[in-house]
């Protein structure tokens, strides 16, 4: 049973009409969705004196307070808090529940809340630094990632005529599902291969021979290593006009060196498209496509259907339109799992503007990356006495952006493997070909001080096919590219060689 949620195009409309109509609807959606279903925000409403009712400004609806991974990180009784679960004596007291009633029956009221209400879909977070977090999905929800899909592929240009090829691992992980449902949304051709771990890339490769694609679609790291292996094989791929990542960062190196591979397998003009999402969201946001890698559009948001605030990680603060801030979001239209201000932890250096997108001139905000997390920056010990953060976001970016470095990887690990040495950071590369290893390992070092007051205490050269498989391309959901391997118990220090 849908709320009155009408609404212009959710790409036209100036800020200010999206901002009092998304505080309108928020209040709607509380009041009649998310605070009579949900016992864990009913609760915490109540507990902190908040009356939906009464949220008439931003400066109110900031009284809120912020949901966090480690709120989702609890026992699975608790995590049921989070999903809407109807109360049929307050629904039977709905208006719309009684209109409905009155002139389609009984029969059809019940099928319509149970489309809206009973999960069916499952999708999870990936679980690298916690327990993996379930997300529930009804068919509402699906509706949603639909629509989603559908406003991917619409900002993406592609084209109903166009072949698609989803190359996401099968697992229950929203790139995968928000892929599936934008194809069937848009209606075109989408045919799902589950990336490298079902079919190999050989079968990847095999697939791409016989469907002659115009859009891949998948994680940055196993396209890069499908298209790397196409070329050496001298295939030729001339229908390519879309690429289009998610799962990992775009860094801008990356973008350029996709677009390089794609010229050499016949087609010369492919556009590099990101995707931002996260699994709390239920639904991605894409770029436009450009041909130049370095002139990004930031990701289209949908009004209609969430609200992202922009805040200070810090001070829990919003900032002002454009300046850097920690992404968070709460859904205007979600059913099953439901969060409100959750924190991602990822930040939009770009900040978030209102302003039309140059590429399509679309109306919606846009975040404007580069997006880091706030995980990676860490504290190492360069020496006994201090230490120092290191931005591992900015790392990633180097190393990515170095042309003469094909695949990296970041491992950390105890001196000697004594739990109670100081740390070290290693580097492995596999060097593009043609490139020569001194040259590249003097760039390694000269970008790591021009970034940070370390370089790793070993550089190490290996085969492309040895680094894929220590990445786990085409096995793991997402590559390994800064892998742990200290006791989890061991000394905390870090020892790096410092900057002179």
């Amino acid at each position: 049973m849908k709320l009155n949620l009408s609404s212009p195009r959710w790409d036209s409309g100036s800020r200010d009409f999206w901002q009092t109509w998304q505080l309108r609807h928020l209040r709607e959606y509380l009041q009649h969705r998310v605070l009579p279903f949900s016992e864990h925000y009913r609760t915490l409403f109540k507990e902190h004196h908040i009356n939906a009712s009464a949220l008439r400004s931003w400066d109110d609806w900031s009284q809120v307070p912020f949901t966090s991974k480690s709120d989702l990180t609890v026992t699975s009784d608790k995590l049921r808090e989070f999903v809407l679960l109807p109360d049929q004596q307050l629904l039977k007291r709905e208006p719309q529940v009684i209109w409905n009633t009155v002139w389609h029956g009984v029969s059809n009221t019940r099928e319509k809340l149970e489309e809206e209400f009973r999960p069916l879909l499952l999708t999870s977070t990936t679980g690298r630094s916690s327990a993996p977090v379930p997300f529930l999905y009804t068919k509402h929800d699906i509706g949603n990632l639909e629509l989603s899909g559908k406003r991917l592929m619409e900002v993406g240009r592609s084209d109903k005529g166009y072949k698609h090829v989803n190359m996401f691992p099968y697992a229950p992980h929203l790139a995968f599902w928000q892929s599936h449902y934008a194809g069937l949304g848009f209606g075109t051709f989408m045919i799902s291969t589950g990336g490298g771990k079902t079919m190999g890339t050989e079968g990847n490769i095999a697939l791409i021979d016989r469907i002659k694609p115009d859009v891949l679609i998948g994680m940055p790291t196993f396209i890069y290593h499908l298209l790397s292996l196409a070329i050496e094989e001298k295939k030729e791929w001339p229908n390519l006009k879309r690429i289009v990542l998610g799962g990992e960062k775009t860094p801008q190196g990356l973008r350029a060196k996709l677009r390089e591979l794609c010229a050499k397998l016949g087609s010369p003009s492919v556009c590099i498209i990101g995707t931002y999402a996260f699994t709390e969201a239920k639904m991605a946001w894409p770029e436009c496509p450009t041909l130049q890698t370095e002139d990004t559009s930031g990701y289209h948001l949908s009004p209609d259907l969430g609200i992202v605030e922009l805040i200070n990680p810090k001070t829990g603060n919003p900032v002002a339109d454009g300046m850097p801030g920690e992404i968070v979001f709460t859904p205007l239209n979600a059913r099953g799992t439901v969060v409100l201000r959750y924190r991602t932890g990822d930040i939009a250096e770009g900040g978030l503007t209102w302003d039309a997108c140059p590429h399509c001139g679309r109306l919606c905000p846009r975040l404007r990356g580069p997006i880091s997390r706030v995980s990676e920056i860490r504290t190492l010990k360069l020496d006994k006495l201090k230490g120092t953060l290191v931005d591992f976001n900015v790392l990633e970016h180097l190393l990515d952006d170095l042309r003469s470095v094909s695949a990296w990887q970041i491992e950390l690990r105890k001196f000697h493997d004594d739990p109670l040495e100081v740390d070290e950071v290693l580097l492995h590369v596999a060097m593009e070909n043609g490139a020569d290893e001194m040259t590249v390992r003097e760039q390694i070092d000269r970008r790591f001080h021009e970034v940070t007051e370390m370089t790793p205490n070993a550089v190490l050269f290996h085969h492309v096919s040895e680094l894929r498989d220590m990445l786990g391309v085409g096995r793991l959901i997402k590559e390994e590219k800064i892998t742990d391997h200290r006791p989890k118990d061991g000394a905390c220090t870090i020892s790096a060689t410092s900057k002179v």
